[in-house]
């Protein structure tokens, strides 16, 4: 079920974004009376599932959910329909429009990507607010692995400053560490103040899930509420409700004590010392090679920390979505920048699909969806921006290029530009999806 809730709203998601896309070229296009054939969700190669026409545009929904177009007559795109430019150009075809109409029209899906974004940050903040973990709440200080050990960080830590900057949102400050570049982190370990420098080698490592920074949460209390596929504690004679007070009469007062133990001791022989009904019961049992027991429990930040939400009126959501839209657009500029970068090698990180339905929550949440959605909507109108053929970018670089020299051009130029992008955006496609394929295999 929640790989299901995971698709559906994955589903939904793009399917919103892609018309909001394809509306903004189609309403420009309408703008300038350029006329418009198709408006397709998803692409429709030899037959489609869904379709009918309205005036000079047949609507419709492809079966190939990787995007979706709109055609616009005398114009050469994804469908590569060379007769229709073989022909004289017509009042109503994009070539026969002014190169700042046909750059508008071009951009148009870019643009209601954006406005549409920002529009979801207004009334999700207006709806909801905002509620974050404040740095300062984070009262057990940090947890991290062994690659935030090598640089000297320890758990139980209490952050103070990045680069001797304030950071409000604790949860904020990895990516802040990453995409700005920060070089020290301050912190106040049990009293004593610290200088801890980040090593250039520590954003690479970060980029890849190692290194991170999260709140330290208590152990207890520890109520098992579910049990994984294969569960070591329930065959043992575990049951949901009981309450885990110590392993091998070891008690633990913080959560990652207690996965510590786990893991020093995997594999090996352990007395789990449960709390049921008020008696206390011991079960005996091995964890498997992972020193996974198979158990599992909920626990909110909510339930832990002292979180602050923030309210909005209407007039007040608006300045704060723009803001909020800006800093998105800003911060994934800055996360593309990486992957360019031989020293982060970002590119060994990029996902396709498997990995942007990941984002979704197993559960569904419309706060969280349309936060998500706003973010790919932005994703969306920067990665359609880029100067690559068959990409709105592409066109716009063409367009440009008209501009400024008062040369369009030749339709043979851009039909094999065209055909030349849509093979760099197929190994594209290739290579992120073919990096989630080798996630899930070396898992």
């Amino acid at each position: 079920m929640t790989i299901l809730i995971k698709i559906l709203q994955f589903v939904m998601s793009l399917s919103i974004l892609v018309i909001i896309h394809e509306l903004g070229h189609f309403t420009l296009a309408k703008l300038f009376k350029t006329r418009v054939e198709k408006f397709y969700l998803f692409f429709d190669p030899w037959f489609s599932l869904f379709k009918y026409k309205k005036g000079e545009t047949e609507y419709g929904v492809g079966w190939l959910p990787l995007g979706g177009y709109v055609k616009i007559s005398g114009m050469i795109d994804e469908s590569m329909d060379k007769e229709q430019m073989k022909l004289p150009a017509q009042p109503w075809e994009f070539r026969s429009k002014t190169s700042w109409q046909r750059l508008l029209i071009m951009t148009g899906g870019v643009i209601f990507n954006f406005i549409f974004a920002i529009l979801i940050f207004i009334l999700v903040l207006f709806g909801w607010g905002e509620t974050y973990l404040p740095t300062a709440n984070v009262k057990y200080g940090i947890v991290t692995d062994s690659v935030g050990y090598a640089i000297g960080l320890r758990n139980g830590d209490k952050i103070l400053t990045v680069d001797n900057q304030h950071v409000e949102n604790f949860l904020e400050i990895t990516s802040d560490i990453v995409l700005n570049n920060r070089k020290t982190i301050q912190i106040d370990r049990d009293g004593t103040l610290m200088n801890i420098e980040i090593p250039r080698e520590y954003v690479p490592k970060m980029l890849k899930g190692k290194g991170q920074i999260d709140s330290r949460i208590p152990f207890g209390p520890y109520v098992v509420e579910s049990f994984g596929k294969k569960s070591p504690a329930k065959t043992a004679g575990v049951l949901l409700n009981d309450q885990l007070i110590g392993i091998d009469d070891k008690k633990f007062t913080y959560y990652d004590e207690f996965q510590k133990y786990l893991f020093d001791n995997k594999e090996h022989s352990l007395t789990l010392n449960i709390l049921r009904k008020g008696e206390n019961v011991n079960i005996a049992l091995k964890s498997d090679s992972l020193g996974m027991l198979g158990i599992g429990r909920s626990v909110a930040l909510a339930q832990i920390f002292d979180l602050k939400t923030i309210k909005y009126g209407f007039l007040q959501s608006i300045p704060a979505g723009i803001n909020k839209g800006l800093k998105t657009i800003t911060d994934y500029l800055k996360q593309f920048k990486l992957i360019f970068s031989k020293h982060t090698k970002a590119y060994q990180s990029l996902g396709g699909f498997i990995t942007i339905g990941n984002i979704f929550p197993g559960v569904w949440d419309w706060q969280r969806f349309w936060n998500l959605t706003g973010f790919l909507s932005i994703i969306l109108a920067v990665m359609n921006i880029l100067p690559i053929p068959a990409l709105d970018g592409g066109h716009v670089l063409f367009l440009l290029f008209e501009v400024v020299t008062g040369k369009k051009p030749s339709d043979k130029f851009l039909e094999y530009a065209q055909i030349a992008g849509m093979i760099i955006l197929l190994a594209l496609l290739l290579y992120a999806n073919g990096n989630d394929v080798l996630r899930l295999i070396r898992k």
